[in-house]
């Protein structure tokens, strides 16, 4: 059975598109955020945002946003997209107004049955509270 041309260039064409795909979901391994100066949060999950303007720490707003910044570049931007604008096969994190703080953090903790691995073993709450802090600073 011969297959024609056209078709074997459309499976080639997809084929090829699917690993530019794959390959282009970049280096997901974890990268270590230094959180600087920030005050040690602990272990136990906060449910609020503590570097949050008005919270217990938001006098640390400016310099977690300049960490998270970074975290997010090393350890988010590859699936999320720099500056958390998606190009569309991951959440777009500006426009994600049902995650809440509580939701978040059990969300980057856990990670998801959808691809997005859990953190829990590679980030403590300083950086992933300041990549939060972060990602509400390039929604205004």
């Amino acid at each position: 059975m011969t297959i024609p041309f056209p078709l074997k260039a459309c499976v080639a064409a997809g084929l090829f598109g699917w690993a530019a795909l794959v390959m282009g979901h970049g280096d997901v391994t974890p990268q270590e955020v230094d959180t600087g100066s920030l005050p040690e949060l602990g272990s136990e999950p906060l449910m609020e945002n503590p570097f949050r303007k008005g919270n217990e720490h938001g006098d640390y707003n400016e310099e977690a946003i300049e960490v998270g910044e970074s975290g997010y570049s090393g350890n988010c931007a590859a699936c999320h997209g720099i500056q958390a604008q998606s190009g569309g096969l991951t959440p777009d994190l500006r426009e994600l107004e049902e995650w809440d703080d509580e939701y978040f953090i059990g969300r980057v903790l856990n990670g998801t049955d959808r691809g997005m691995p859990s953190f829990k073993s590679n980030l403590d709450q300083n950086a992933i509270w300041a990549i939060k802090t972060y990602v509400e600073s390039v929604k205004e």
